[in-house]
């Protein structure tokens, strides 16, 4: 995988019941347009000691899809100009603790970040 291409994550720590979970994925060493050499931002979380859950994805032309189970909570966006891609999850609740992930496709090779950054509190 070209060491130029990475993805970093902000976010808060803790959210409590019933706020906002905001995420931010900053690409770097490629365009979230560039459908030659990108396809789509994924979001994914694992929950403690289980499996992960496909959260949602945008792809190079801006299309979004979201899980079923979570339409109505789940916003993504992106600022192409600072290749940025934001998660928003709104009402969070107990259900939702667990370890957030952002993926995406390149050259065909797939990149995994973890995100450890969101606890319910």
């Amino acid at each position: 995988v070209n060491s130029q291409i990475s993805l970093s994550e902000s976010g808060p720590s803790i959210v409590k019941p019933t706020q906002t979970l905001e995420v931010t994925c900053t690409a770097t060493g490629f365009s979230l347009t560039d459908s030659s050499k990108y396809y789509s931002l994924e979001w994914i979380r694992q929950f403690p000691g289980k499996g992960l859950e496909w959260l949602g994805r945008i792809i190079h032309n801006g299309d979004l899809y979201y899980a079923q189970s979570l339409k109505g909570r789940i916003t993504i966006t992106r600022d192409v100009s600072k290749g940025k891609v934001f998660l928003k999850l709104s009402n969070v609740n107990a259900d939702d603790t667990g370890k957030y992930h952002c993926a995406t496709s390149h050259c065909n090779r797939s990149l995994y970040f973890s995100y450890n950054n969101y606890y319910q509190g």
